[in-house]
């Protein structure tokens, strides 16, 4: 298990669509163990997708503030409600966007053993399960900001969303 560096905002890993996870091999489960460590390095923030660490897999660990969730090939199932709030992202660091989120997501994920699970979640672990799963599909939380509310947060002061999205089409 190791601590990754995570892929910073600009760089095209972002943009990419993951590969789902074919098999549960020790090098698969090792990357896991990896996103934890990072995750948690980062002081436990929400959540952290294989690819913000540069590996384009289906895979995600959260924790939302009640324990550890690892998530592979998660697939929504359904969603419903809408909430609106801000978020922020490990690949982002120091700013934040208002985005509208559903309030309730029920998801299929595989867990580190192989078995099939489904994973229900409202408010807060339903944002964090849509952000991370946007992450595998190359979708950053910046693409979904609602008008222009995105924030630099150590000023507090509003950021310029057109230039930070130009920074990750490329």
């Amino acid at each position: 298990m190791a601590e990754r560096e995570i892929v910073p905002f600009g760089d095209p890993v972002l943009r990419k669509i993951a590969k789902p996870v074919t098999e549960l091999t020790p090098k698969m489960l090792r990357i896991l163990d990896d996103l934890v460590d990072t995750l948690y390095a980062e002081d436990g923030r929400a959540g952290l997708a294989a690819p913000q660490i540069g590996f384009l897999r289906r895979m995600v660990v959260m924790d939302c503030g009640e324990g550890l969730i690892e998530l592979i090939n998660p697939e929504i199932l359904e969603k419903s409600g809408e909430q609106i709030g801000p978020e922020a992202c490990l690949s982002y660091p120091g700013y934040s966007g208002i985005v509208k989120r559903a309030d309730y997501v029920k998801v299929r994920t595989l867990t580190r053993a192989g078995e099939s699970v489904v994973l229900e979640g409202t408010g807060y672990l339903a944002r964090c399960i849509q952000h991370e799963i946007d992450h595998l599909d190359g979708v950053l939380f910046i693409d979904r900001i609602e008008g222009d509310q995105f924030y630099h947060e150590p000023s507090k002061q509003k950021a310029d969303l057109l230039k930070a999205l130009k920074l990750t089409q490329k």
